[in-house]
């Protein structure tokens, strides 16, 4: 099989990365400086046993590739917000022997959140989900760096919505042999919905900086709680810490890497980078979506959702609100959600 990574950035390069280290044949797609970058000088892969030049084909799009392979995977790595651009090029793109890649081909949705795999099943025959856990930073174009070891990331996979087939299997096998654990679930949207909210605490992050001190991680706590009510009252299954814990163990542990600091999450790289928009909306914003629809209040995540996406359009810096004013702010919010209003 082919692995073409739509979006080679920072979960995308590494994923790339580390399949093409592993002898399998790898499609990068980038845009602007990085895409460059990648053509003229290969992808610079910072990891804990070494640095690499992986000198892989890299695109903008479809067209350059011609006809797409029937034995193609798609791997969409963008962010969410860019999920619907990204369906609307490969979508229509032919496939040899006939039909288009949205008939044809498989894509697995390598996103935070669970709104792309949803975006993409209304374009897609076969989506796939994947629950990302691989920490890996965007450092400057064409390098990227993910700090785990021994392996350089857990992904759980299965066909969106349930089940599991010989593809997921296959693909699987390939992530088991490139440094990554790969494990195939019939119930991938469990791990998602846990992973979500371990992600809810990103905008807090991006706002605030690291959830270090008392305050942040208190504030992050009640932010989760509100998520973890909200699953609930939607119904909506999700692996426990506990389990998520007994699974990652020791094997994807944090290792400092020269040259390549990590200096927060994907929220943080976005306002790190200026890129002018943020995830925020399908992170904290899908836990306020599921709210409104089931009737529970979600003031802590509306808030930071509000906050994230002003930080990314004003281009503020990351964390550069102090904590103990997002507090103030937090207690303002669910105070108001409280407060009795006429005829309640």
């Amino acid at each position: 099989m082919r692995y073409i990574i739509i979006g080679a950035g920072a979960v995308g390069g590494s994923t790339g990365g580390r399949l093409g280290g592993a002898g399998h044949e790898v499609v990068l797609v980038a845009r602007g400086a990085h895409h460059a970058a990648l053509r003229d000088g290969g992808l610079r892969l910072k990891v804990p046993d070494g640095e690499y030049t992986h000198r892989l084909p890299t695109v903008e799009g479809p067209d350059e590739l011609g006809e797409l392979r029937a034995d193609d995977v798609l791997v969409l790595a963008v962010k969410t917000q860019d999920t619907v651009s990204a369906l609307q090029a490969w979508g229509p793109a032919p496939v040899a022997g006939g039909g288009t890649a949205a008939e044809r081909l498989p894509l697995f949705c390598a996103q935070n959140g669970v709104e792309g795999q949803r975006l993409a099943l209304r374009v897609f025959r076969r989506v796939y989900g994947v629950c990302v856990w691989l920490p890996s930073t965007f450092v400057e174009p064409g390098v990227v760096s993910a700090p785990c070891a021994p392996l350089t990331g857990i992904l759980h996979l299965g066909r969106h919505p349930h089940g599991i087939d010989d593809t997921v299997r296959l693909v699987a096998a390939d992530l088991e042999k490139s440094r990554f654990e790969a494990p195939v679930v019939p119930d991938v949207a469990r791990w998602q919905y846990a992973k979500l909210l371990s992600n809810l605490g990103n905008a807090l992050e991006a706002v605030a900086g690291p959830i270090a001190g008392d305050g942040a991680a208190a504030l992050y706590a009640r932010v989760r709680a509100e998520g973890e009510s909200v699953l609930d009252a939607a119904g909506i299954a999700y692996a426990s810490a506990e389990e998520q814990k007994a699974v990652r163990g020791h094997k994807v542990d944090l290792v400092p890497l020269d040259g390549a600091p990590r200096g927060g999450g994907s929220s943080w790289q976005s306002l790190s980078r200026g890129t002018g928009t943020i995830e925020a909306d399908h992170l904290n914003g899908e836990i306020a979506l599921l709210g409104r629809l089931h009737g529970v209040p979600t003031p802590l995540n509306e808030l930071l959702q509000r906050l994230a996406n002003t930080f990314a359009r004003e281009r503020r810096a990351p964390g550069s609100m102090p904590v103990e004013d997002l507090v103030h702010l937090a207690d303002e919010a669910v105070a108001f959600v409280q407060e009795p209003r006429p005829g309640s």
